[in-house]
């Protein structure tokens, strides 16, 4: 079983954890050795390996995109054409073009190499729910 996919549900914007989904995957493919390619197949959020134990980390990032690049709908975005989708659209296309939507994580002893604090997020930049689609493929 070298690649699987995953669904997140989201609720709007924010980080979403799944790294005990990863580890699953690990521990379910056998292999000791490898690396873990995490894709996200959407355009408007991101992949994100960030610290998930002190939950102000999630908010600050989250508020500080906000700050980055702020609704369409905000006098400053005037120059965004992109609007049909509604006004957090394209600043969502914008973050996820600032961040990653494909990371590779080593896999060693049949474990994700992981720091201490560290786990996987989806980062969704929409304001409504959304289905995300992530796979999940372990080389050797």
């Amino acid at each position: 079983m070298p690649q699987t996919s995953l669904t997140i549900t989201t609720r709007g914007q924010g980080l979403y954890e799944f790294t005990a989904q990863a580890k699953a995957f690990i521990k379910a493919s056998a292999r000791d050795e490898g690396l873990l390619t995490v894709f996200v197949r959407h355009t408007s959020c991101s992949l994100l390996i960030q610290e998930n134990a002190d939950p102000d980390v999630q908010r600050d990032l989250k508020t500080f995109f906000a700050r980055l690049v702020p609704p369409s709908s905000d006098p400053s975005m005037a120059w965004v054409v992109h609007t049909m989708e509604g006004p957090d659209d394209m600043p969502a296309h914008i973050k996820s073009a600032l961040t990653q939507v494909s990371i590779g994580i080593p896999v060693s002893g049949g474990k994700l190499v992981l720091g201490t604090w560290q786990g996987i997020y989806l980062f969704e930049h929409r304001n409504q729910p959304h289905e995300r689609q992530i796979v999940l493929h372990l080389s050797a």
